[in-house]
């Protein structure tokens, strides 16, 4: 039985991914920002574990997971987290600009530093859930298309440097995913939401799963996932 670390498992791409490998019977380590998360996810994923640490402060991750029991070896590492605050360049402030680095790229990077050993242990993998704004970045996507660069960036490194070890890495590019997210870019632009034109996060999962259970003989390194309505 497999062990799987996510971040992001309260809602969306999470949640599907969650789902998925808790029906399944994987074991699951569900990554919580408070004691309340925690409790709801353990909750809505009766066996799965939990850890608690808060993603918009990165620099206190470490002395987090200090305080807590962390398994012996993990087989995978999902990063599905992430926030998103629209604006121009010229009006974005330090702190929205903090708060999406944070989240979205230096807490993944620290997460992924603290749990290096068990990965290794396992010749697991980690999966970075990206962005297409990982890949491009557009007008008022600044601050959050920096950070998924930013993600790609770290993604691809760790990827070279981890190969002696055995681990794989794959980031996955999502355009337009149905997800509270979603419904808070639309507010952000002043467009109405309709998820229906938009990916189902079940379809996302699928992607990310096909990649975990990818015979060993091959990885991907990159996949992109586009709206096909």
């Amino acid at each position: 039985m497999a062990t799987h670390l996510i971040t992001g498992a309260g809602s969306g791409i999470g949640a599907a991914v969650a789902r998925r490998l808790h029906e399944r019977g994987d074991d699951l380590i569900l990554f919580a920002r408070d004691a309340g998360r925690a409790r709801e996810l353990a909750s809505a994923f009766p066996g799965a574990r939990t850890l608690v640490g808060d993603l918009a402060n990165p620099d206190r991750l470490s002395w987090a997971l200090a305080q807590q029991t962390l398994p012996d070896r993990l087989d995978s590492l999902l990063h599905i987290a992430g926030v998103i605050d629209l604006g121009a360049v010229g009006d974005l402030t330090p702190k929205s600009w903090h708060h999406q680095l944070g989240v979205n790229l230096i807490a993944p990077a620290e997460l992924t530093r603290l749990l290096l050993p068990q990965l290794r242990a396992s010749r697991g993998q980690v999966i970075f859930v990206n962005s297409g704004a990982g890949l491009s970045a557009h007008a008022e996507w600044g601050a959050y298309a920096a950070s998924k660069h930013g993600l790609k960036a770290l993604a691809d490194a760790l990827r070279e440097e981890e190969r002696a070890n055995g681990l794989r890495v794959t980031s996955v590019y999502p355009g337009r995913t149905a997800s509270p997210m979603q419904a808070k870019v639309h507010q952000q632009e002043g467009k109405e939401y309709d998820a229906s034109r938009w990916i189902d996060p079940g379809s996302v999962a699928t992607t990310v799963l096909a990649a975990l259970d990818l015979p060993r003989d091959a990885r991907i390194d990159d996949v992109t996932v586009r709206p096909g309505r």
